[in-house]
C-alpha cells in the first residue's frame, strides 16, 4: 500500500482536498482507506443506540458490523498521543492508498495544504522549509507564501485536485509504506 500525509493548518482545505482525491482515485479503480486524526473528544455514535450503550457500560473495544460495514471503538485506557503506524497496522494492507489527514508530526511523506490566513488570524508558517517529511506544498495562491519554498518542493494548486492526484500517482513508489519497526 502507499501512504501520503495531508498535513495544514485548521481551515486550509485539508478536508476538501482529501475527499477529492478519494474521488479520483476511486474512479481509476484503486482502494483508498482514509486515517484522519481527531484533535478533540469525539463520537461515531448516537447515545442510546447499543454500541454507544456498550461503550459506556465499560466495553473496551466495540466492532458494530453490518452487511455493508463495520466500524470498530476502542477507548484507550490512558490519554496518549496516537501512534500512526499502529493506526496503519489497523487498516486493510490489500488497499492501493491510504490518505492520512492530520499526524503532521508524524514521519510519514506528506502534503502540506497551506492557505493564508483570513484577516486577524495568526501567520501560519510553513512546515516544509523545517520537515523533510514534507514532499510538495499545496496551496492556492504562492504569491501569499509567508517563506521561500524550497526549490526542490514541487508547488501543487489546491484548487486542482486532479493534479495532487496525478502528481502522486506519478510518483507512487516514494509512497510505499513500510513500517518503520519492519525487517528489510
Amino acid at each position: 500500500m502507499k501512504v501520503v500525509g495531508f498535513a495544514g493548518y485548521s481551515g486550509a482545505g485539508k478536508t476538501t482536498l482529501v475527499e477529492q482525491v478519494i474521488a479520483l482515485l476511486r474512479a481509476r479503480g484503486l482502494r483508498v482507506s482514509v486515517v484522519k486524526h481527531a484533535h478533540h473528544r469525539f463520537d461515531v455514535d448516537r447515545p442510546g443506540k447499543d454500541s454507544w450503550r456498550h461503550r459506556q457500560a465499560g466495553a473496551f473495544e466495540v466492532l458494530v458490523v453490518s452487511d455493508q460495514r463495520l466500524a470498530l471503538m476502542r477507548e484507550f485506557e490512558q490519554p496518549g498521543a496516537p501512534d500512526i503506524h499502529a493506526m496503519l497496522a489497523e487498516l486493510d494492507a490489500g488497499v492501493d492508498w491510504v490518505l492520512v489527514e492530520g499526524f503532521k508530526h508524524g514521519d510519514l511523506p506528506k502534503i502540506e495544504v497551506w492557505r493564508a490566513p483570513a484577516a486577524g488570524e495568526e501567520a501560519r508558517p510553513l512546515r516544509c522549509t523545517g520537515d523533510p517529511g514534507v514532499l510538495a506544498l499545496a496551496t492556492d495562491d504562492p504569491a501569499l507564501l509567508p517563506a521561500a519554498v524550497p526549490a526542490q518542493l514541487p508547488l501543487l494548486d489546491l484548487n486542482q485536485p486532479g493534479a495532487v492526484a496525478e502528481w502522486l500517482l506519478a510518483d507512487g513508489a516514494r509512497f510505499e509504506y513500510r513500517h518503520p519497526h519492519q525487517e528489510s
